[in-house]
């Protein structure tokens, strides 16, 4: 998946870097703010299951 989309960005390696850096940085946020919330009531880590 990495190389068919580093394959399919246009222009040179620098400007190739930078769309790479920026598309990751947009799906970091996305999964920050947007997936993760909606996960997080039915992940608890807060709750401990062993007991003493």
């Amino acid at each position: 998946m990495y190389g068919w989309l580093w394959r399919k960005l246009p222009a040179p390696l620098g400007k190739r870097l930078l769309t790479a850096a920026v598309l990751a940085a947009i799906a970091a946020a996305v999964l920050w703010y947007a997936v993760f919330p909606l996960l997080e009531p039915a992940v608890t880590l807060d709750e401990v299951t062993v007991r003493r």
